[in-house]
């Protein structure tokens, strides 16, 4: 390791999901406290050319995702040859997916960390710096080892964070290859996800984002059962904290006690992000999931019962393998009579070593993209009429920044808008700063998003 560590500049760039941010931030974190000067780079032209270490953490969860990782590293390797970047460490999903073809592949890359190693980023950094051979850290088997220091290095805004509670994931969707690069199912205990709180607080977070693969099922490897409304009573604790916001929940895990808990618990947003995948039960059943149309109808028809302001958004991926015109009217139908606040529709993508990826018939790129684009034409009908009920009522608005389009306005989301995926509300008449939370009557709905007024 070098003897100055303040002299070796480090860039990270991010790139893949919000699970793969707070990698990110853990990452840096540990760098910084080995005495590192670290930056977050968007990208590899915003890397400063005094940049000693690149370190790319990468994404390999789709085709598309895996292309921009590659990108990013060819472009960081250029720049390398260039002499303006002495180092490129590729860290993250696709480093593990790709553990034998990626080092062979990318010789000039100086080494390549797996996932579920964050803590070891600063030694293996150090060793990149006097090694002159390639360095490889991934094991066979992906397991998370959680970092002992809660600190990390911030990415996003100041106001809001993501949490992980959980990585990997014990399911076994027949598309997914999720499990084959992060391993099994792996909670946080609750005493650290809490001091993590309390850090960020510290710094000024406002609303954490819990994430994880199946966040319903927090605890049960520690304790022995599912334990997300006992960590959701503790976090609501937390002073600085107003908003917790839960993502990923898996739909057949989502039972009486976690609606409870949404419904009554202080800070805990009436809010739940649940993928379900598809609703024709031949579908679900070729992806291995263990519900039902009947029964995803039921379990909405619950939750609004328990909390009837509640926003629900979910993902559908359509053009699995098998999925005749007749499986899409059923999701169509679905769509109609589930009523969700948001939807995102992704088209199916083949991955390698998924059960899915052997089954036929395949639907052609043109169909999906058409059911694509019909069932989010469908949904933003729906959309505007969940936007439209709230018209002439008064909610809640963090604020994020200044309109663009009129400088009197501000920006900002409510508990119904999850940050980057959702909608926004636009505030007239507001001078509030970014990070604090205003009282508004909405004006105005469209598909996507509010406009409101300020109360005084």
């Amino acid at each position: 390791m070098p003897e100055n560590n303040t002299t070796t500049r480090i860039s990270l760039i991010n790139l893949g999901c919000a699970k793969n941010e707070v990698d990110s931030e853990e990452m840096l974190g540990v760098l910084d406290s080995e005495g590192y000067a670290v930056s977050a780079s968007w990208d590899v032209p915003g890397v400063r050319s005094d940049t000693d270490v690149v370190v790319i953490n990468t994404c390999g969860f789709i085709e598309s995702a895996r292309q921009q990782s590659m990108d990013t590293i060819r472009e960081a390797l250029a720049r390398k040859e260039k002499g303006e970047i002495k180092r490129v460490v590729v860290t993250g999903c696709m480093a593990q997916r790709y553990a034998k073809e990626l080092p062979l592949e990318l010789k000039a890359v100086d080494a390549f960390l797996g996932t579920g190693e964050v803590g070891s980023i600063a030694t293996l950094v150090g060793e990149s710096l006097i090694r002159p051979t390639q360095l490889v850290q991934i094991a066979e088997k992906p397991h998370h080892r959680w970092v002992n220091s809660p600190t990390r290095v911030r990415m996003g805004k100041q106001w809001s964070a993501y949490l992980k509670i959980s990585e990997g994931c014990d399911h076994q969707c027949t598309f997914c290859a999720i499990p084959s690069f992060r391993g099994k199912h792996v909670s946080k205990p609750i005493e650290s996800i809490l001091e993590e709180a309390e850090g960020l607080a510290a710094l000024g977070v406002k609303e954490l984002n819990l994430i994880a693969q199946d966040s319903t099922q927090y605890g049960y490897d520690i304790y022995g059962e599912m334990r997300l409304p006992a960590l959701l009573e503790q976090l609501s604790k937390v002073d600085g904290i107003h908003w917790i916001r839960l993502f990923y929940c898996y739909p057949s895990r989502v039972n009486r006690g976690v609606i409870e808990a949404i419904a009554t618990t202080p800070k805990v947003c009436h809010y739940i992000d649940m993928p379900l995948q598809h609703a024709d039960n031949a579908m679900l059943r070729a992806m291995r999931r263990p519900m039902s149309y009947e029964g995803y109808i039921k379990l909405l028809n619950d939750f609004r019962e328990a909390v009837p302001d509640v926003s629900i958004r979910t993902t559908f991926i359509v053009g699995f393998p098998g999925e005749t015109a007749e499986h899409f009217a059923t999701l169509e139908r679905f769509v109609e009579e589930a009523q969700f606040d948001r939807v995102g529709v992704f088209e199916y993508s083949v991955e390698e070593g998924t059960p899915s990826a052997d089954i036929q018939p395949r639907v052609p790129s043109r169909i999906k993209r058409e059911r694509k684009e019909a069932l989010m034409k469908r949904q933003q009908s729906i959309s505007l009429a969940c936007n439209q009920r709230w018209v002439g009522r008064e909610i809640e608005v963090l604020v994020e920044g200044r309109a663009l389009h009129d400088t009197t306005s501000v920006v900002g989301r409510t508990f119904r808008d999850a940050p980057e995926i959702d909608g926004q509300v636009f505030v007239k008449r507001s001078a509030a700063k970014p990070g604090t939370f205003i009282r508004a009557r909405v004006t105005e709905a469209r598909p996507y998003d509010l406009f409101a007024e300020v109360i005084r």
